[in-house]
């Protein structure tokens, strides 16, 4: 769920990234397999696997610290050119996780929000892995798109699937 600013920014710098689902379990997996050094969530779960094999706010705070070091550069210098994107998390209770994720309204909403971003934004939509919600968020140029496109979908959810 990292943001699409981010993206953005290391392909610009010729950085490849992947995507695993949500969770330290699964990035440290797939860094573990790609043998890749940096990965993380948004939530600051940030793993240097050389020398963690979780996210550390300590370590991360260390590492950047090392690289202001390095450079010569303030945070904000080494921010120059990353825009981070507005995003909208909203979390739907609903009577089945499987079932919403499983429905075809739901499905052709998700698709056609992300058609209609074209790159400019994106959804996610997933369910909790601990509560009975399905979790939509969007992300996009501004905070008006992204509480349109979450609307569109949450309310899908909500009116066939959604719980008090």
């Amino acid at each position: 769920m990292a943001n699409l600013g981010l993206f953005k920014a290391l392909e610009r710098e010729g950085i490849s990234t992947a995507k695993t689902q949500v969770g330290d379990k699964y990035v440290y997996e797939l860094m573990c397999a790609e043998d890749d050094v940096v990965g993380g969530e948004q939530s600051g779960h940030i793993i240097f696997r050389p020398q963690e094999t979780t996210g550390d706010g300590l370590v991360t705070a260390l590492m950047i610290l090392k690289i202001m070091k390095e450079t010569g550069k303030t945070v904000s210098e080494l921010m120059e050119g990353l825009k981070i994107y507005p995003q909208l998390l909203v979390n739907v209770k609903v009577s089945s996780k499987q079932n919403a994720m499983d429905d075809a309204d739901v499905n052709k909403a998700i698709e056609e929000v992300n058609e209609h971003l074209a790159g400019n934004g994106r959804l996610l939509v997933r369910p909790s892995g601990t509560e009975p919600l399905i979790r939509v968020m969007a992300e996009a140029e501004t905070d008006e798109i992204c509480a349109r496109e979450v609307a569109r979908v949450a309310d899908i959810v909500k009116a066939k699937f959604g719980i008090e």
